[in-house]
């Protein structure tokens, strides 16, 4: 394999072999945040376990890693699953330990609240929560309370509740939850659990949404403080930082990235500017479609890593 330039590889703000010798696994791997983390961790040393529900994206991904001359194994199956989520941890687990957990997977749809069915709301919470905590206690039971290691789960922006999204809104703040009492459940074996809240994001998931979402996505930061929207790089860097020994003694937090949207007041409205410098650390990040980007190409090659 060609070795790529420093131009053309992943720019994290983090040491070189941060991560080596150790495997990390994320969920929700396949696009977006998650498979911009996974090859942040990547880049760092980790061998990082892709995780999702579809194949040919956890392919596309691990093709991508591999190319950037990194390590990884993947595998497709729904977190929502209990019996999966077990059979999965263990056969991941038989050819090693996993020191840590990135647990992004989640989905949801706008809808007020008052037309969300219970079937609906049911779906967003079991992608949003029930299948974070199994993801969760199976590893720390098969893995992390024998060695420690740090969990980082995935909530949003709900500070304020989340009109239009009741469901994920409700999901998010049980997960922040979670988070805090596992934390101390879970201290004496050495596992640190903290959680992210990212608001606006600039990933693929925008590209989900259509009719009134969609066209309001392009005006978001015209309410965000800082101007902008977030990279994906900027999440992958608080969410490398939590999961780092530089933040041995941090548990039990939700970490805000939302550019001080959460913080906006009526009474003290945000100037208007041109907007703060992002930090884009991802050579392979693309501008979502909504946002101007281009349409995602197909990649018709095998995939290198072991499914």
């Amino acid at each position: 394999m060609t070795a790529l330039s420093p131009s053309a590889r992943y720019a994290s703000v983090f040491r070189p072999g941060l991560f080596a010798g150790q495997r990390l696994w994320v969920t929700g791997a396949g696009s977006g945040i998650g498979r911009c983390v996974a090859h942040e961790l990547a880049s760092l040393g980790a061998e990082v376990v892709l995780s999702g529900r579809t194949a040919a994206k956890l392919e596309q991904v691990a093709r991508e890693i591999v190319d950037d001359g990194g390590r990884c194994v993947w595998r497709a199956f729904d977190i929502r699953d209990e019996d999966a989520v077990k059979a999965q941890v263990a056969d991941v687990l038989a050819s090693g330990p996993v020191h840590g957990l990135v647990n992004n997977a989640g989905g949801q749809f706008p809808s007020p609240m008052a037309l969300i069915s219970k079937r609906g709301f049911e779906a967003v919470v079991a992608n949003n929560l029930t299948g974070g905590f199994l993801m969760m206690r199976e590893l720390f039971q098969q893995s992390l309370q024998h060695h420690g290691g740090a969990i980082v789960n995935m909530t949003a922006d709900f500070r304020n509740g989340m009109p239009g999204m009741a469901h994920s809104g409700a999901a998010r703040a049980g997960m922040a939850n979670l988070t805090q009492t596992a934390a101390v459940e879970w201290a004496w074996a050495h596992v640190r659990v903290n959680a992210v809240a990212p608001g606006w994001v600039a990933s693929s998931g925008m590209d989900t949404y259509g009719g009134a979402v969609r066209a309001m996505i392009p005006q978001l930061r015209a309410h965000v403080p800082l101007r902008r929207l977030a990279t994906e790089a900027e999440v992958s860097a608080a969410i490398v930082f939590l999961l780092s020994t530089a933040a041995a003694f941090i548990t039990g937090v939700t970490l805000q990235i939302d550019g001080g949207a959460s913080l906006g007041s009526a009474i003290w409205p945000s100037v208007d500017h041109a907007g703060s410098a992002p930090f884009q650390g991802f050579h392979r990040a693309v501008v979502p479609q909504v946002l101007g980007g281009p349409a995602a190409a197909d990649d018709a090659e095998e995939p290198p890593c072991r499914p």
